[in-house]
Protein backbone atom coordinates (compact mmCIF):
# COMPACT_ATOMS: atom_id res chain seq x y z
CA UNK A 1 0.00 0.00 0.00
CA UNK A 2 1.51 3.32 -1.11
CA UNK A 3 1.93 6.11 1.81
CA UNK A 4 0.98 9.03 1.26
CA UNK A 5 3.77 11.79 2.34
CA UNK A 6 1.36 14.82 1.68
CA UNK A 7 -2.54 15.00 1.91
CA UNK A 8 -4.09 18.34 1.04
CA UNK A 9 -7.61 18.64 2.37
CA UNK A 10 -9.85 21.69 1.16
CA UNK A 11 -7.05 23.95 1.00
CA UNK A 12 -8.22 27.43 0.48
CA UNK A 13 -5.88 31.07 0.95
CA UNK A 14 -7.81 34.35 0.42
CA UNK A 15 -6.13 37.40 0.49
CA UNK A 16 -8.96 40.31 1.47
CA UNK A 17 -11.60 39.15 -1.49
CA UNK A 18 -9.05 37.47 -3.83
CA UNK A 19 -9.48 33.93 -3.17
CA UNK A 20 -5.70 32.73 -4.09
CA UNK A 21 -6.60 28.96 -3.54
CA UNK A 22 -9.32 27.38 -3.73
CA UNK A 23 -10.41 24.57 -1.91
CA UNK A 24 -7.61 21.83 -3.18
CA UNK A 25 -7.47 18.36 -2.67
CA UNK A 26 -4.57 15.60 -3.88
CA UNK A 27 -1.70 13.48 -1.98
CA UNK A 28 1.92 13.08 -3.03
CA UNK A 29 3.22 9.21 -2.68
CA UNK A 30 6.59 8.80 -0.73
CA UNK A 31 8.95 8.69 -3.33
CA UNK A 32 7.19 10.47 -5.98
CA UNK A 33 8.23 13.15 -8.47
CA UNK A 34 5.64 15.35 -8.02
CA UNK A 35 4.88 18.07 -10.69
CA UNK A 36 2.64 21.24 -9.69
CA UNK A 37 2.52 23.62 -12.65
CA UNK A 38 0.00 26.74 -13.69
CA UNK A 39 0.54 29.88 -15.32
CA UNK A 40 1.22 33.07 -13.25
CA UNK A 41 -1.45 33.91 -10.61
CA UNK A 42 -2.61 30.60 -10.71
CA UNK A 43 -2.25 29.77 -7.26
CA UNK A 44 1.03 27.56 -6.94
CA UNK A 45 2.96 29.72 -5.63
CA UNK A 46 0.48 30.17 -2.83
CA UNK A 47 0.09 26.78 -2.33
CA UNK A 48 3.77 25.94 -1.77
CA UNK A 49 4.21 28.98 0.99
CA UNK A 50 1.36 26.73 2.71
CA UNK A 51 2.65 23.98 2.28
CA UNK A 52 6.21 24.69 3.09
CA UNK A 53 4.46 26.46 6.48
CA UNK A 54 5.32 29.90 5.07
CA UNK A 55 1.97 30.72 5.18
CA UNK A 56 -0.89 29.53 7.19
CA UNK A 57 -4.54 28.81 4.91
CA UNK A 58 -7.83 30.36 5.83
CA UNK A 59 -9.00 27.53 5.53
CA UNK A 60 -8.72 23.38 5.24
CA UNK A 61 -5.18 21.79 5.95
CA UNK A 62 -2.49 19.64 4.59
CA UNK A 63 -0.33 16.72 6.33
CA UNK A 64 3.12 17.13 5.10
CA UNK A 65 5.56 14.35 6.36
CA UNK A 66 3.06 13.53 9.35
CA UNK A 67 2.62 17.30 10.51
CA UNK A 68 -0.18 19.60 10.14
CA UNK A 69 0.55 22.71 8.12
CA UNK A 70 -1.06 24.62 11.39
CA UNK A 71 2.33 23.43 12.89
CA UNK A 72 4.43 25.17 10.85
CA UNK A 73 7.92 24.88 12.58
CA UNK A 74 7.07 21.00 12.61
CA UNK A 75 6.68 21.37 8.96
CA UNK A 76 10.03 23.37 8.06
CA UNK A 77 12.19 20.97 10.07
CA UNK A 78 10.60 17.89 7.99
CA UNK A 79 11.41 19.35 4.38
CA UNK A 80 13.65 20.70 2.15
CA UNK A 81 13.24 23.54 0.02
CA UNK A 82 15.00 25.70 -2.76
CA UNK A 83 13.92 28.20 -4.74
CA UNK A 84 14.79 29.84 -7.86
CA UNK A 85 16.54 32.35 -6.49
CA UNK A 86 19.18 30.20 -4.75
CA UNK A 87 19.28 31.60 -1.12
CA UNK A 88 23.45 30.91 -1.36
CA UNK A 89 26.25 33.40 0.15
CA UNK A 90 28.28 34.54 -2.64
CA UNK A 91 30.99 35.29 -1.03
CA UNK A 92 31.63 31.81 1.20
CA UNK A 93 33.09 28.83 -0.19
CA UNK A 94 30.94 25.49 -1.38
CA UNK A 95 31.96 23.89 2.17
CA UNK A 96 31.05 27.39 3.82
CA UNK A 97 27.77 27.26 2.71
CA UNK A 98 27.07 23.76 3.08
CA UNK A 99 28.41 24.33 7.28
CA UNK A 100 26.50 27.53 7.18
CA UNK A 101 22.78 25.69 6.36
CA UNK A 102 23.52 22.69 7.98
CA UNK A 103 23.85 24.32 11.80
CA UNK A 104 20.53 26.62 10.65
CA UNK A 105 19.61 22.45 10.58
CA UNK A 106 21.26 22.10 14.21
CA UNK A 107 24.02 20.23 12.82
CA UNK A 108 26.88 20.13 14.11
CA UNK A 109 30.53 18.34 14.41
CA UNK A 110 31.99 15.21 12.78
CA UNK A 111 28.17 14.54 12.16
CA UNK A 112 27.92 17.62 9.52
CA UNK A 113 31.30 17.36 8.58
CA UNK A 114 30.46 13.64 7.59
CA UNK A 115 27.09 15.05 5.76
CA UNK A 116 29.08 17.95 4.08
CA UNK A 117 31.23 14.73 2.70
CA UNK A 118 28.61 13.03 1.69
CA UNK A 119 26.54 15.88 0.11
CA UNK A 120 29.46 17.15 -2.01
CA UNK A 121 29.55 13.68 -3.62
CA UNK A 122 26.20 13.28 -4.81
CA UNK A 123 25.94 17.04 -6.10
CA UNK A 124 29.61 16.21 -7.73
CA UNK A 125 31.11 19.02 -6.42
CA UNK A 126 33.90 17.68 -4.14
CA UNK A 127 36.91 19.27 -6.06
CA UNK A 128 35.02 22.67 -5.55
CA UNK A 129 34.65 23.09 -1.79
CA UNK A 130 37.09 25.54 -1.04
CA UNK A 131 36.20 27.24 -4.05
CA UNK A 132 34.09 30.59 -3.86
CA UNK A 133 30.25 30.37 -4.37
CA UNK A 134 30.44 33.43 -6.17
CA UNK A 135 32.80 32.19 -8.86
CA UNK A 136 31.18 29.22 -9.95
CA UNK A 137 28.52 28.83 -12.61
CA UNK A 138 24.91 28.96 -12.22
CA UNK A 139 24.77 24.71 -12.75
CA UNK A 140 26.71 24.60 -10.28
CA UNK A 141 25.08 27.11 -7.62
CA UNK A 142 22.05 25.28 -8.68
CA UNK A 143 23.69 22.14 -7.51
CA UNK A 144 25.13 23.87 -4.59
CA UNK A 145 21.67 25.04 -3.66
CA UNK A 146 20.13 21.73 -3.84
CA UNK A 147 23.06 20.10 -1.60
CA UNK A 148 22.20 22.79 1.00
CA UNK A 149 18.35 21.68 1.55
CA UNK A 150 19.20 17.92 1.70
CA UNK A 151 21.38 18.34 4.37
CA UNK A 152 19.05 17.52 7.38
CA UNK A 153 18.10 14.51 5.39
CA UNK A 154 14.43 15.42 4.98
CA UNK A 155 11.79 13.11 3.73
CA UNK A 156 10.17 15.84 1.07
CA UNK A 157 11.79 18.05 -0.90
CA UNK A 158 10.17 21.06 -2.75
CA UNK A 159 11.73 22.74 -5.40
CA UNK A 160 10.30 25.96 -6.40
CA UNK A 161 11.01 26.50 -10.61
CA UNK A 162 14.67 25.44 -9.71
CA UNK A 163 15.93 25.06 -13.13
CA UNK A 164 15.12 28.87 -14.14
CA UNK A 165 18.08 30.63 -15.60
CA UNK A 166 20.81 27.83 -16.01
CA UNK A 167 21.56 26.19 -19.59
CA UNK A 168 20.22 22.95 -20.90
CA UNK A 169 23.12 20.47 -20.52
CA UNK A 170 22.75 21.97 -16.33
CA UNK A 171 18.87 21.35 -16.42
CA UNK A 172 19.66 17.77 -17.70
CA UNK A 173 22.40 16.84 -14.81
CA UNK A 174 20.21 18.31 -12.43
CA UNK A 175 17.14 16.06 -13.15
CA UNK A 176 19.59 13.52 -12.94
CA UNK A 177 20.10 14.34 -9.23
CA UNK A 178 16.20 15.00 -9.02
CA UNK A 179 15.51 10.97 -10.01
CA UNK A 180 18.18 9.69 -8.28
CA UNK A 181 16.61 10.83 -5.24
CA UNK A 182 13.57 10.04 -5.66
CA UNK A 183 14.91 6.02 -6.41
CA UNK A 184 16.59 6.46 -2.84
CA UNK A 185 13.24 7.34 -1.53
CA UNK A 186 12.68 11.38 -0.91
CA UNK A 187 9.98 13.13 -2.40
CA UNK A 188 10.04 15.84 -4.72
CA UNK A 189 7.81 18.52 -5.25
CA UNK A 190 8.35 20.46 -8.00
CA UNK A 191 6.94 23.50 -10.05
CA UNK A 192 8.64 24.17 -13.07
CA UNK A 193 7.67 26.65 -16.01
CA UNK A 194 9.14 23.91 -18.82
CA UNK A 195 7.06 21.47 -20.42
CA UNK A 196 9.72 18.99 -20.90
CA UNK A 197 11.00 18.64 -17.31
CA UNK A 198 6.89 17.88 -16.49
CA UNK A 199 7.40 14.89 -18.44
CA UNK A 200 9.91 13.41 -15.72
CA UNK A 201 7.03 13.69 -12.83
CA UNK A 202 5.17 10.40 -11.95
CA UNK A 203 2.21 12.84 -11.99
CA UNK A 204 1.50 16.24 -12.44
CA UNK A 205 -1.27 18.71 -11.04
CA UNK A 206 -2.79 21.83 -13.55
CA UNK A 207 -3.82 24.91 -11.21
CA UNK A 208 -5.93 27.59 -12.94
CA UNK A 209 -7.33 30.05 -11.44
CA UNK A 210 -6.72 29.31 -7.99
CA UNK A 211 -8.54 25.54 -8.45
CA UNK A 212 -6.68 22.23 -8.87
CA UNK A 213 -8.45 21.32 -12.84
CA UNK A 214 -6.76 18.38 -13.21
CA UNK A 215 -4.22 15.63 -11.94
CA UNK A 216 -2.59 12.62 -13.38
CA UNK A 217 0.05 11.01 -15.08
CA UNK A 218 1.82 13.01 -17.74
CA UNK A 219 0.60 9.93 -19.92
CA UNK A 220 -2.76 10.09 -18.64
CA UNK A 221 -3.66 14.30 -18.95
CA UNK A 222 -2.15 13.67 -22.70
CA UNK A 223 -4.47 10.95 -23.55
CA UNK A 224 -7.24 13.12 -21.20
CA UNK A 225 -6.93 16.38 -22.99
CA UNK A 226 -5.47 16.20 -26.48
CA UNK A 227 -6.97 12.84 -27.78
CA UNK A 228 -6.91 12.17 -31.97
CA UNK A 229 -3.63 13.33 -34.13
CA UNK A 230 -1.46 15.65 -33.88
CA UNK A 231 0.02 16.95 -36.91
CA UNK A 232 2.95 19.60 -36.91
CA UNK A 233 2.77 22.03 -39.61
CA UNK A 234 6.14 24.37 -40.56
CA UNK A 235 5.91 26.64 -44.14
CA UNK A 236 4.28 29.94 -44.70
CA UNK A 237 1.78 29.93 -42.49
CA UNK A 238 -1.58 31.73 -42.56
CA UNK A 239 -2.29 35.18 -40.78
CA UNK A 240 -3.92 34.13 -37.22
CA UNK A 241 -7.03 35.63 -38.29
CA UNK A 242 -7.24 32.99 -41.19
CA UNK A 243 -7.29 29.78 -38.77
CA UNK A 244 -10.47 30.24 -37.09
CA UNK A 245 -12.21 28.40 -40.68
CA UNK A 246 -9.95 25.78 -39.91
CA UNK A 247 -11.01 25.06 -36.09
CA UNK A 248 -14.42 25.29 -37.31
CA UNK A 249 -13.61 22.03 -40.17
CA UNK A 250 -15.25 18.78 -39.37
CA UNK A 251 -12.72 16.74 -37.65
CA UNK A 252 -10.71 19.74 -36.34
CA UNK A 253 -10.34 19.38 -32.55
CA UNK A 254 -7.79 22.20 -32.14
CA UNK A 255 -5.11 24.46 -33.87
CA UNK A 256 -2.90 26.41 -32.20
CA UNK A 257 0.34 28.53 -32.59
CA UNK A 258 3.06 26.60 -31.39
CA UNK A 259 6.26 28.77 -31.86
CA UNK A 260 7.31 29.47 -35.21
CA UNK A 261 4.90 26.38 -36.55
CA UNK A 262 1.02 25.17 -36.18
CA UNK A 263 -0.02 21.98 -34.19
CA UNK A 264 -3.53 20.84 -35.52
CA UNK A 265 -5.27 18.20 -33.80
CA UNK A 266 -7.51 16.17 -35.67
CA UNK A 267 -10.06 13.21 -35.10
CA UNK A 268 -8.04 9.92 -35.53
CA UNK A 269 -9.48 8.49 -38.82
CA UNK A 270 -11.34 11.01 -39.90
CA UNK A 271 -8.65 13.53 -41.02
CA UNK A 272 -5.35 13.14 -42.59
CA UNK A 273 -1.84 15.07 -43.07
CA UNK A 274 -3.26 15.54 -46.97
CA UNK A 275 -6.58 17.17 -45.68
CA UNK A 276 -4.33 19.15 -43.09
CA UNK A 277 -2.46 20.44 -45.64
CA UNK A 278 -5.69 21.37 -48.18
CA UNK A 279 -6.92 22.82 -45.11
CA UNK A 280 -3.69 25.09 -44.45
CA UNK A 281 -3.15 25.84 -48.29
CA UNK A 282 -6.93 27.32 -48.33
CA UNK A 283 -6.20 29.24 -45.08
CA UNK A 284 -3.08 30.64 -47.18
CA UNK A 285 -0.17 28.82 -46.58
CA UNK A 286 2.39 27.68 -48.83
CA UNK A 287 5.53 25.37 -48.90
CA UNK A 288 4.48 23.53 -45.96
CA UNK A 289 5.88 20.19 -44.10
CA UNK A 290 3.68 18.76 -42.15
CA UNK A 291 4.69 15.52 -39.75
CA UNK A 292 2.59 13.35 -37.26
CA UNK A 293 3.71 14.01 -33.69
CA UNK A 294 3.37 13.01 -30.36
CA UNK A 295 0.95 15.46 -28.03
CA UNK A 296 3.06 16.44 -24.95
CA UNK A 297 2.19 18.54 -22.04
CA UNK A 298 2.43 21.78 -23.50
CA UNK A 299 -0.17 20.87 -25.63
CA UNK A 300 -2.14 19.91 -22.71
CA UNK A 301 -0.91 23.30 -20.97
CA UNK A 302 -2.59 24.72 -24.24
CA UNK A 303 -6.06 22.91 -24.35
CA UNK A 304 -6.46 23.49 -20.21
CA UNK A 305 -4.90 26.90 -19.55
CA UNK A 306 -4.75 28.86 -22.50
CA UNK A 307 -8.15 30.38 -22.45
CA UNK A 308 -6.24 32.53 -19.37
CA UNK A 309 -2.87 32.47 -20.00
CA UNK A 310 0.07 31.85 -22.21
CA UNK A 311 1.95 28.24 -22.27
CA UNK A 312 5.34 27.92 -20.15
CA UNK A 313 8.28 27.79 -21.71
CA UNK A 314 7.31 29.65 -24.53
CA UNK A 315 6.24 33.71 -24.01
CA UNK A 316 5.29 33.35 -20.06
CA UNK A 317 6.64 31.79 -16.91
CA UNK A 318 4.42 29.89 -14.90
CA UNK A 319 4.04 30.68 -11.65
Amino acid sequence: MSEHVIEVTHLTRRFGNFLAVNDVNFHVEKGEIFGYLGANGAGKSTSIRMLCGLLLPTSGDAIVAGHSIHSPDLVKSSIGYMSQKFSLYMDLTVEHNLAFFGGAYGMSGKALAHRIDEILELIHLKDRRRDLTGTLSGGFRQRLALGSSLLHRPKIVFLDEPTAGVDPASRRDFWRLIRSLAREGTTVFVTTHYMDEAEYCARVGLMVAGKLVALDTPKGLKEQFVPGTLYAVSGVLPRSSALDGMRAAPGVLAVETFGAGLHVRVETGRVDARAVAAMVEQAGGRELQIKTIEANLEDVFLKVVAPTASPPGTQQKAG
